[in-house]
C-alpha cells in the first residue's frame, strides 16, 4: 500500500469520524484523542485482513504516518521542528548496502520501476514487489505512460553531472538516490513517496538496480 492510500483511507475515516462526533457536541470540537480513537474504530470496523494485505497497515503504530496523517486532517502543515524531527528519524533507519555497492542493473531497474505487482491479497507473497515508480514519474524518454504527482527524473543522473557515478564526486548525489528510494521521509517529512526500503517494499538488490536506472550513464534515463 502506498503513502497515498495510506492517507486516503485514513482521512476518509477521519472524516467521518469528525462528522459523527460534530452531531454529538455542537459547541465544542472534538479533542484530537477523541478523533484519533473514532477514527481507528471506524477503519478496523471498514477494513478487513485478507491474506497479505493487512489491516495494520492503517493503523497509527508509525509515529511518522501519525503525525503526517494528522496534519492532512487537520489541515495545519506540520511545525519546522516537527518536520525536522521525522526527518531526523527517519535518516537513521536507513541501511546503506551492505556490500558498498551503491548501483546495480539498470534494466532490472527498469523492470521494477515498470512493475506495480505486490502487496495486494490477490499477489503471490513469493512474487517480488515491483516499485510502480511510473506511475508518479517520467523516467524514460520511451515510456509514455507516466504519472505527474511526483517531478520528473527523465536525465536524472545527466543534469546532475554523474559521469562517473563511483568517483568521488558523484558520492553525495549516489547516497542521496539511494536514501531517497530507501526512505524519502528522510528528506520531506511527509512525502507521498513510498519508503520503498525501511517498510520492505522493495529488496536492498531492488534498489541497487532502480538507483543504476537513475545514475548509470548507460541507462537510457540519462541519454
Amino acid at each position: 500500500m502506498t503513502t497515498r492510500v495510506y492517507f486516503s483511507a485514513r482521512i476518509a475515516a477521519s472524516t467521518l469520524a469528525l462528522a459523527v462526533l460534530g452531531l454529538s457536541a455542537c459547541t465544542s470540537g472534538p479533542s484530537v484523542a477523541e478523533l484519533d480513537a473514532l477514527t481507528d474504530s471506524v477503519v478496523k470496523s471498514s477494513f478487513r485482513t485478507q491474506a497479505q494485505a493487512k489491516v495494520e497497515r492503517l493503523t497509527q503504530t508509525d509515529e511518522t504516518n501519525r503525525l503526517c496523517s494528522q496534519a492532512d486532517v487537520t489541515g495545519q502543515p506540520l511545525d519546522d521542528n516537527t518536520a525536522k524531527a521525522i526527518e531526523a528519524a527517519n535518516l537513521k533507519t536507513i541501511r546503506w548496502p551492505s556490500d558498498g555497492r551503491f548501483l546495480g542493473d539498470w534494466k532490472q531497474g527498469e523492470q521494477i520501476a515498470q512493475s506495480g505487482r505486490g502487496l495486494t491479497w490477490t499477489d503471490d507473497e513469493k512474487t517480488p514487489n515491483g516499485g510502480n515508480c511510473y506511475n508518479c514519474h517520467q523516467i524514460d524518454a520511451k515510456e509514455i505512460s507516466y504519472g505527474t504527482i511526483g517531478p520528473s527524473l527523465l536525465h536524472y543522473g545527466k543534469i546532475r553531472g554523474v559521469t562517473d557515478p563511483d568517483s568521488a564526486a558523484a558520492k553525495p548525489i549516489v547516497e542521496y538516490t539511494w536514501g531517497k528510494i530507501w526512505n524519502s521521509k528522510a528528506y520531506n517529512a511527509c512525502s507521498n513517496m513510498p519508503r520503498a526500503g525501511h517498510m520492505g517494499i522493495l529488496t536492498e538488490a531492488q534498489v541497487r538496480h532502480i538507483v543504476a536506472l537513475l545514475l548509470d550513464p548507460q541507462s537510457p534515463v540519462n541519454k
